[in-house]
């Protein structure tokens, strides 16, 4: 399932959406100490937890937004700040938690409730309320959750082996974040664990959102 940030809005292209003028750099891969690696690589090509990710263009509003495809680094940040996926800004969150919108594969799962794992990240009232006025498929395909507990469990990218005259691609895979063939990984997208949520009723919570917004 697409996170809601994929879809087109009227008038508005979500955060996360990439546009078509920012295609993946692709930098020489080699192996050093026993993991992936770029050749030239600085800092910002590793995340805090030492993985590598793809390297992308960062130019939004440059080009076409390309619909139904993630932009990798700007996903990272959401999750990693809680931010909306849609307009960027923080997340809605009251007391009974941070709001996210969940695909019915991801929620409708036994034993019930499971933890949520989801590359999804969360969103603010107004931007969630707006997109499923808007568009009726979303109504009828996700799930309103919010979570008291959250944190980053794993990361989905493309898994290598070693090779010549390069290391290559062997398959794409969501691996946890303590899994040891991270090392050979290039990411693309966190995955976030929801431990502690309930379902919400999105048109309830949509009364603190004025009509006009």
């Amino acid at each position: 399932m697409r996170p809601l940030g994929t879809f087109p809005l009227r008038g508005v292209v979500p955060y996360i959406t990439a546009w078509s003028s920012e295609t993946e750099q692709h930098g020489t891969l080699v192996v050093r100490r026993g993991r992936l690696s770029y050749a030239d690589e600085h800092p910002l090509d590793r995340d805090r937890f030492g993985i590598l990710w793809r390297r992308l263009g960062v130019s939004p509003g440059v080009g076409k937004p390309e619909y139904g495809r993630v932009h990798g680094l700007r996903q990272r940040r959401t999750m990693l700040r809680v931010l909306c996926q849609v307009c960027g800004g923080p997340a809605d969150r009251t007391c009974d938690g941070v709001l996210w919108l969940m695909g019915r594969a991801e929620y409708e799962r036994e034993p019930w409730p499971a933890p949520i794992e989801s590359p999804h990240p969360p969103v603010c009232l107004n931007c969630t309320v707006q997109a499923v006025r808007l568009c009726p498929h979303l109504r009828h395909h996700y799930i309103a959750v919010r979570a008291r507990r959250f944190h980053l469990s794993g990361v989905h990218g493309a898994l290598h082996v070693a090779g010549f005259p390069e290391p290559r691609v062997i398959d794409t895979e969501t691996l946890a974040l303590d899994d040891t063939r991270t090392a050979w990984l290039r990411a693309g997208q966190l995955i976030m664990r929801l431990t502690d949520y309930r379902v919400v009723d999105l048109h309830a919570d949509s009364e603190r959102v004025g009509p006009g917004n």
